[in-house]
């Protein structure tokens, strides 16, 4: 029973480790048009095909998704990370968005960054 307990309580420690994952930075650059190219910056204690970061999103500040990027594989040597998603088309009634990132095993929830859309 308590070798059962033990282990219980080892694999609940160790996957509330990597918590949730954070956006660190982002940078907006003007694409043509409405459309904008998005560097976001990403911190995730990834462990493995179990639990990673996989994918952040833009979405406005009422909550609308405007587009997801899906990351399809760990990054368990390579913290924090920078991937890009390009020609997000934004309205232009739109001023400013918020990014967020998801993990693999407690969804959206870490630190999220709004930024002003330069026009």
């Amino acid at each position: 029973m308590r070798a059962c307990l033990a282990i219980l309580l080892f694999l609940l420690t160790t996957s509330a480790l990597a918590g949730e994952a954070d956006v660190l930075e982002v940078n907006v650059v003007p694409s043509t048009g409405n459309t904008f190219n998005f560097e976001v910056t990403v911190q995730h204690a990834d462990e493995g095909w179990d639990h990673y970061a996989d994918a952040f999103e833009i979405l406005t500040v009422e909550g609308e998704v405007l587009a997801v990027r899906t990351l399809y594989h760990p990054h368990v040597n390579e913290q924090p990370f920078t991937r890009s998603l390009n020609n997000v088309v934004i309205p232009y009634s739109i001023g400013e968005v918020i990014i967020r990132a998801r993990d693999s095993e407690h969804a959206y929830g870490g630190e999220e960054i709004r930024v002003e859309i330069p026009r």
